[in-house]
């Protein structure tokens, strides 16, 4: 996989921080910034921290980060979007208190995958995605170790 440079990418909305620690990119949130779209919860929330670059087809995007975060919602991972209402983000969110490895994927509503993962606490871990076709496949794992299979889901073949 070849580095991109963290300036490449544009900023869905602007984080509340952004700073680079040897290369790493740390980010604060804004409280409450998220992305959802109606499904169970009625509401839409469109104010992720998305650093979004291009990603052609039969390539994929790779980030790896400290499941260092216990708050309810806390995540991190990658974010795909190929309009406001067609996007996936999947990653390691907090939910019932549990890290768990999973997926958004949103035409035109919102629908979520998760299963816990609670060893990754503390850990590296690794989340790809990789485009091909009308699909992205995403796998996530502990670096360093065979990534595991999260979710293959549509996405349109002629997003940027």
């Amino acid at each position: 996989m070849t580095p991109v440079d963290w300036a490449v990418g544009e900023w869905t909305h602007a984080p509340a921080s952004v700073v680079v620690e040897g290369g790493a990119l740390v980010v604060g949130a804004v409280e409450g910034s998220d992305a959802w779209r109606v499904t169970s919860y009625g509401f839409t929330h469109d104010s992720e921290h998305g650093l979004l670059a291009p990603l052609p087809q039969d390539a994929a995007v790779e980030v790896t980060f400290v499941v260092d975060y216990a708050e309810q919602f806390d995540q991190a991972g990658v974010l795909l979007r190929a309009a406001e209402d067609r996007w996936i983000k999947a990653g390691v969110e907090v939910a019932d208190g549990v890290p768990q490895v999973g997926a958004v994927v949103t035409n035109p509503v919102s629908d979520w995958s998760v299963g816990p993962v609670p060893a990754w606490v503390g850990r590296s871990v690794t989340v790809r995605a990789s485009r091909s076709g009308d699909a992205v496949t995403i796998r996530a794992g502990i670096a360093g170790e065979p990534l595991r299979l999260v979710r293959v889901a549509p996405f349109p073949a002629d997003a940027a």
